[in-house]
């Protein structure tokens, strides 16, 4: 069974995610700046993790009644592998956020702002790609060889290439919109465009927002075919992947202060992608399980969290002197 999403089911998980970002956005101080805490995105964490759980739960109680146990506990294991995975390679695009905020003096009050129409862009172009992706894997299975082939190369370039911060300033993105679009420069609040002498100009927070929607895209060029590996039911495809972006933003202010922390991290999510890369590429000769899949991620990422803790223990962090 390699599709189980009926229409009722995407047309209630698309509601469920609207009505979801309605609440955050004009119920839950969404469109009010303010600071998020580390409580605070701590409980939108749990909120999100629970939420997933749930649904995976709710899930295998629809099929195990309609397809039967066998595929309720398949489907079900698919949908937490591929969360897992997803949520883990989110950690990366956190990093990216920090350096973004950082480097145009985004105030913390603004950030939340930012992310929330960022996940809203996020979850409308991981859509496009997923379906996308969903048709040409049905029509062309080989496509996913090279999907295998990239993200090993992609994880063993994480390893071995040494990383180098990103020079923002010439981004051939940001260097296109400010040829193109009138910057208004300075600080205008948390808004995206402000009107002088009844012309339209967009902020630099409007410019944030941009870097903010690219990035996410050149991860999902990762992070879909990952999960591709696990599943290719688009359902459940595209349902494990909202989840992990939809709580991305409540991640990010619970790593904001800490996520130096976490340097190690970035080595376990390149063996990651290369596992599942590999696993792609040798499923015509041998099939490793999900069951495997998922305990190969858990133990990578959840080793390097506390590898890293380890190692950082005691030590002052970057910028804090505490």
């Amino acid at each position: 069974m390699n599709n189980i999403g009926e229409p009722w089911m995407w047309g209630a998980f698309i509601l469920f995610v609207l009505a979801m970002l309605a609440l955050d956005l004009f119920v839950l101080g969404g469109r009010k700046a303010h600071k998020v805490s580390v409580r605070e995105a701590a409980l939108w964490s749990l909120v999100w993790v629970s939420l997933a759980l749930i649904f995976n739960g709710l899930l295998w109680w629809h099929l195990k009644g309609t397809a039967g146990e066998a595929v309720a506990d398949a489907k079900a294991l698919e949908f937490l592998t591929g969360y897992l995975i997803e949520k883990s390679l989110s950690v990366d695009n956190v990093f990216v956020f920090l350096l973004i905020f950082g480097a145009f003096h985004v105030p913390p009050e603004y950030q939340r702002r930012v992310l929330i129409y960022g996940v809203l862009g996020a979850i409308v172009m991981r859509a496009v790609m997923i379906l996308a992706g969903a048709w040409v894997v049905q029509e062309f299975s080989w496509v996913l060889y090279l999907f295998g082939a990239f993200l090993v190369v992609t994880g063993v370039r994480m390893l071995v290439v040494e990383e180098k911060q990103p020079d923002l300033e010439n981004n051939p993105v940001l260097r296109f919109a400010r040829r193109h679009l009138r910057i208004a420069e300075g600080d205008h609040g948390e808004r995206f465009s402000v009107t002088k002498d009844g012309v339209r100009y967009f902020t630099p927070l409007f410019l944030v927002l941009l870097l903010v929607e690219v990035s996410d895209l050149v991860f999902a060029v990762d992070s879909i075919p990952a999960i591709f590996a696990i599943t290719t039911d688009p359902f459940i495809v595209f349902t494990s992947n909202i989840f992990a972006i939809m709580g991305l933003r409540a991640l990010y202010f619970l790593l904001a202060d800490v996520a130096d922390r976490f340097h190690l991290l970035k080595y376990a999510l390149a063996m990651v992608l290369a596992f599942i890369g590999s696993k792609m590429l040798i499923a015509p000769w041998y099939h490793i399980p999900v069951q495997a899949s998922l305990a190969v991620v858990a133990v990578l990422i959840g080793g390097s969290v506390a590898a890293s803790l380890i190692a950082t223990r005691g030590k002052p962090r970057e910028g804090t002197g505490k």
